[in-house]
């Protein structure tokens, strides 16, 4: 397979990926360690990423504007306030792992476990919500949870980011679109911060290898095909639950405990 399609692959799993609850990393992994695609740097994994956050910079324009724009508004201030809160906590936490020495795994093991834990979580939550109704908004103890629940999503690979952030909130009775609108900003600056950290790591470390002509396809293909996601998720959690997602992460993550044993 040419390289160039590869890559156009892997962004497509990113964009696609990237904001469900289902772990971009676990998908990538499965694609990866079983052979149909080459393994990239993570610096390209992280990179491509951004191209995801770039779709949903653009469908949230006019929401992210306000927010900057609203100041006069305490509501407003509140709200990018727990934002804030909620990436400085992962912020923080994430870059005293990386001082600790925390790497991600090269086995998929560990990744697929979380995974298909993170599908059983889905279930258990879902039921335990059924019948109950949504507070409609968020507090700050639900936004310091989100910001633990990204910071437990990334030293866990395969928990996956917005998996971990949108059931946190919705356990503390946050509504569905609420809990997916809050996930998808505080997203933003923690995906992107991640992508400058690796991109600055990179050139510290001399010339980088890496063809960037290809990191730029993957993270052009993962900002359209995150695009059509997210769009279609807005709409989806108005009338669904994530009962879908609980089955479909079981399934994923028994299929590369398979794979990894094979």
């Amino acid at each position: 397979m040419p390289p160039w399609v590869e890559i156009i692959l892997l962004g497509l799993i990113e964009g696609i990926t990237e904001f469900l609850p289902v772990s971009s990393t676990g998908h990538l992994l499965l694609v990866e360690n079983s052979g149909w695609l080459t393994r990239q740097s993570d610096l390209f994994n992280t990179v491509i990423q951004c191209g995801a956050v770039l779709a949903v910079l653009f469908i949230f324009s006019n929401r992210i504007k306000s927010l900057f724009t609203d100041r006069k508004s305490r509501e407003t201030r509140t709200y990018t306030a727990k934002l804030a809160l909620a990436f400085l906590i992962t912020g923080t936490g994430g870059l005293a792992l990386k001082k600790l020495g925390l790497v991600l795994p090269k086995d998929p093991r560990p990744v697929a476990i979380a995974t298909l834990v993170g599908g059983i979580l889905i279930l258990i939550i879902e039921r335990a919500l059924r019948g109950r109704k949504s507070l409609g908004h968020l507090s700050w103890t639900i936004a310091i949870a989100v910001g633990f629940a990204q910071l437990i999503a990334g030293a866990f690979p395969g928990t996956s980011r917005s998996g971990a952030t949108i059931l946190v909130a919705i356990a503390f009775g946050v509504s569905r679109p609420a809990a997916t609108e809050f996930s998808f900003l505080v997203g933003i600056p923690t995906l992107l911060a991640a992508g400058a950290l690796e991109l600055v790591k990179a050139f510290r470390a001399g010339a980088p290898t890496e063809q960037w002509a290809f990191v730029l396809l993957g993270t052009l293909v993962s900002a359209v095909s995150a695009f059509i996601v997210v769009r279609w998720l807005l709409r989806y959690v108005q009338s669904h639950t994530f009962t879908p997602f609980g089955w479909y992460r079981i399934a994923l993550g028994a299929l590369i405990l398979i794979l990894a044993r094979a």
